[in-house]
């Protein structure tokens, strides 16, 4: 079979979808607090044969702008937050095939903890969960889990570097073929083939032995969005679906090449990843339907959301001055978490000091400036270009309303693309790996690698 996209549908587990004004839609549905919410969009999702729905997820409300919520719960700016794993039991309940990935800090979180909720997901689901790795973003989120403080960028990477160790070491202690539930002898598993980590490490320490058998993937996906130089190293030791940002074809190419490279180093295949770019498409069955849709979405967005989102994001309070006052290169320079965001407002402003207003127009945070706005084919074109000029594997498709963004997604884009040839036409199989064409991993093959990538 030649190439085929992979597709992925971009979830919050909140009031609004990435676009925090796409609760002020008219079709949006205001029933976001329910699981018939998330079921209609894990059904749609589906029908257009996706292989994931992913759930991005923070553990604060924005309030660092301002150092206050107020302006967060009055604009409903991403201020519901719920558990996106608990979410996603109830959209497997609905699905067969569908791939089922959530958002979990290596920050805030235990190894075990985490191995053990994501390794239950994937036996609940007969192998369909991913696990996305962060590091988390923001001092809101230190404060309600205990900290004083969030923790510096590149530490954060160090640390999570060895919670991957655990994590994959606890999810190897089950060997295939270690279960026998035989009642007549009483034996239920083969103790030989269960081991204990006895993991004692610079950050952690988990002695197992591990407590959920292994799924009939092997073990969940592995996900990464690192986009700073420490992020892409740690996304090539890493991941296996990477999710990306680029806005046209030449960043997304040198982007592409360069997270190859790391897996390259990290003693990796690269044809056994995903990179996954982000896209925001506004379609219908023309391009004039899709232009009189962008029409109402253009009214939605307000300069708050945007001003929030970049707080939140890069750990910086964007109201503590006026918003056309150059930056100074403190400031720039003290900015924490996505700094995928800052760097790349410095590179496509052309400004060594940008001022907050630069951050705005620049970053695209809460905005639909980026956003793809056509027919079938016009959409299909430009996913088709990215596609086949190695910009990426696939892409991750955002809502600005929901759930119609994803039905007009998969009734009209989605049979354009099958008709070309790029993107399949059923599940290739039951897991989330063999609908991914992803190897099922061996226990302990992650250790043979060499461990050079992310240092």
């Amino acid at each position: 079979m030649t190439r085929q996209m992979a597709m992925v549908g971009f979830l919050q587990a909140q009031n609004c979808t990435n676009l925090p004004s796409s609760w002020r839609h008219p079709e949006s549905r205001d029933d976001s607090m329910s699981a018939d919410y998330y079921q209609e969009i894990a059904r749609i999702l589906e029908r257009g044969k996706f292989h994931m729905a992913f759930f991005d997820d923070r553990l604060a409300m924005p309030d660092r702008y301002g150092n206050d919520h107020a302006h967060t719960v009055e604009y409903g700016i991403r201020c519901v937050k719920m558990d996106p794993i608990v979410v996603l039991t109830t959209m497997g309940m609905v699905t067969t095939k569908l791939g089922l990935a959530s958002t979990c800090s290596t920050t805030y979180f235990e190894p075990f903890d985490v191995a053990r909720r994501f390794a239950t997901l994937d036996l609940m689901t007969n192998g369909r969960a991913a696990w996305n790795v962060v590091t988390s973003v923001n001092d809101g989120e230190a404060l309600n889990m205990g900290k004083e403080q969030h923790l510096e960028h590149d530490h954060r990477y160090d640390r999570a570097d060895e919670f991957m160790e655990v994590v994959l070491g606890h999810w190897d202690a089950w060997e295939d073929g270690s279960l026998i539930i035989d009642k007549t002898s009483g034996r239920f598993a083969d103790p030989t083939k269960v081991k204990r980590l006895d993991h004692k490490g610079q950050f952690f320490t988990s002695r197992g032995p591990f407590t959920v058998p292994r799924s009939p993937q092997g073990h969940p996906v592995v996900i990464q969005a690192g986009s700073s130089g420490r992020g892409q190293r740690f996304a090539g030791r890493w991941g296996e679906v990477i999710f990306t940002a680029a806005r046209n074809l030449a960043n997304a190419k040198q982007g592409y090449d360069a997270i190859r490279g790391e897996a390259a180093k990290a003693g990796r295949d690269p044809d056994q990843m995903f990179l996954c770019n982000l896209i925001t498409p506004v379609t219908g069955a023309t391009k004039a339907e899709a232009e009189d849709r962008m029409a109402v979405i253009q009214k939605l967005p307000l300069e708050i959301d945007a001003l929030s989102l970049l707080a939140e994001g890069l750990n910086f309070d964007f109201g503590a001055k006026p918003i056309d006052e150059p930056l100074t290169t403190e400031e720039l320079q003290g900015m924490q978490g996505m700094l995928g965001i800052r760097d790349g407002v410095l590179r496509t402003s052309g400004k060594t000091n940008p001022s907050t207003r630069d951050f705005i127009t620049f970053s695209g945070r809460g905005q639909v400036q980026d956003a793809m706005v056509g027919g079938p084919k016009e959409i299909a074109d430009r996913l088709e270009e990215m596609f086949v000029g190695r910009g990426c594997d696939g892409f991750v498709v955002a809502a600005s309303y929901v759930p119609g963004s994803y039905a007009d997604f998969v009734n009209h884009v989605v049979p354009e693309l099958q008709r070309r040839g790029l993107y399949h036409k059923d599940y290739a199989g039951t897991t989330l790996r063999e609908n991914l064409g992803l190897k099922r991993p061996a226990a302990g093959a992650w250790k043979t690698r060499p461990q050079v990538a992310a240092e």
